[in-house]
């Protein structure tokens, strides 16, 4: 048994295909170049070139497009078992920036051992394809969201998301989880005031929903939740492999 096979990614991958001895094996061999970083300054920073990509292993990170005028947009977040630049490690120039919100462990993984794993295993290849893709969905579902809900849909569309994607790799339930985010986190998200996610999520509270408070999200009435952000996590597509 390698230790890759419980690993974050391996899990998350793995609700897309069987990974068999050889796949394991492979993606033990990207796991190889372990980096630390700390907070508060970036692992990537938009318009770097030549840069390689990172597994997340432990921790969160935050990746951001910063505007001309110093303000920033909040893209998504990463968690344990996401790619981070991975995008950007094949367009050869990263269009973001990624920065660490606590002290992560991550694997540096070049390009040159990534596109060798994918000449070596395509099933692999396809998985990370639909890992990219997934990734692809949540960020139309966030524009969705600044767009089209209200303050509080959006919040607990949020939440429920970043629920399901931590009960993915084993760190989240439908109880709650464990989360480093502030209130000027979710501000540059969602398209919010700080002043306004505190309101929000005061409502959200007062409802009997979920509480956000002491760096734990804790839902109270899951079922709600859903039915106040109509939230389908279809595009999440986590029902099981595809690939078997």
């Amino acid at each position: 048994m390698t230790s890759v096979e419980h690993s974050p990614l391996t899990r998350k991958l793995s609700a897309f295909v069987a990974l068999s001895d050889v796949e394991l094996a492979i993606l033990e061999s990207l796991h190889q170049r372990r980096r630390f970083f700390v907070p508060g300054r970036d692992m990537v920073h938009q318009g770097q070139v030549d840069q390689a990509a990172y597994i997340l292993s432990d921790g969160w990170v935050c990746s951001y497009k910063l505007q001309p005028d110093g303000t920033r947009q909040i893209v998504d977040f990463q968690v344990p078992g996401d790619f981070l630049g991975l995008r950007s490690v094949l367009l050869r120039t990263s269009d973001h920036s990624f920065e660490p919100i606590v002290n992560i462990e991550a694997a540096e993984v070049l390009a040159s051992d990534l596109l060798d794993a994918f000449a070596r295993t395509p099933r692999l290849a396809t998985a990370i394809l639909w890992a990219a893709s997934r990734d692809e969905a949540m960020v139309v579902e966030h524009l969705v969201g600044i767009g089209r809900r209200d303050a509080e849909a959006r919040m607990a569309h949020f939440l429920l998301e970043l629920g399901s994607r931590l009960a993915l790799v084993g760190i989240g339930s439908r109880e709650g989880f464990d989360c480093p985010l502030t209130q000027f986190h979710l501000a540059d998200t969602l398209g919010l005031s700080a002043v306004h996610v505190n309101r929000v999520l005061r409502q959200l509270r007062e409802s009997g929903l979920v509480t956000f408070r002491d760096g734990r999200v804790t839902f109270h009435d899951h079922g709600g939740l859903v039915e106040l952000a109509e939230f389908d996590p279809a595009y999440l597509d986590q029902t099981g492999p595809l690939l078997k």
